[in-house]
């Protein structure tokens, strides 16, 4: 399946981001062939072999072992919290979470479409206007896209696999 760039949607949570003080936002969609809930979405999302080599990465930085049972309550709504990341909203279909420092956020939604294929979503938000972002931030860029695109494909092919 291929992940491609679109509008953040009008009734996402990440909306209320889009144009707010210069900060940068992102979506991304992939479409998956079967009825998938937002659960089971975040679950592949944060257990693919990708999404697991962040995980060691903050692992390391935060000095704490990140679990898949942790992984288990996010997603289950058991907890609002998940690694470096905070719940700032969440409904049926989609779920904001915010990184400890403030910086950023992620978002990740489904949406039902007919034929019983779903809409995958993951956006992103990096506060603050590109003037006053670090140059690394900047830097960094092209390589958040190509990596936000993998993580969106590998969390829709492991969903596909079961």
């Amino acid at each position: 399946m291929i992940a491609r760039a679109v509008p953040v949607p009008r009734d996402a949570l990440l909306r209320a981001y889009v144009d707010r003080d210069g900060a940068y936002t992102d979506c991304f969609e992939v479409m998956h062939p079967m009825k998938v809930e937002l659960p089971a979405f975040i679950t592949a999302f944060y257990s693919t072999w990708l999404f697991r080599l962040e995980r060691l990465v903050l692992s390391i930085a935060m000095r704490r072992r990140i679990s898949d049972s942790e992984l288990a309550a996010l997603a289950e709504g058991r907890s609002d919290r998940f690694a470096a990341w905070q719940v700032t909203g969440r409904d049926d279909t989609q779920i904001m979470l915010q990184d400890t420092s403030g910086h950023t956020m992620s978002y990740l939604a489904v949406a039902a479409k007919e034929g019983g294929v779903t809409r995958l979503l993951f956006g992103s938000v990096v506060h603050g206007s590109a003037e006053h972002r670090p140059a690394w931030v900047r830097l960094l860029m092209p390589v958040h896209l190509l990596y936000a695109k993998s993580l969106l494909r590998c969390a829709e092919r492991k969903l596909r696999r079961g």
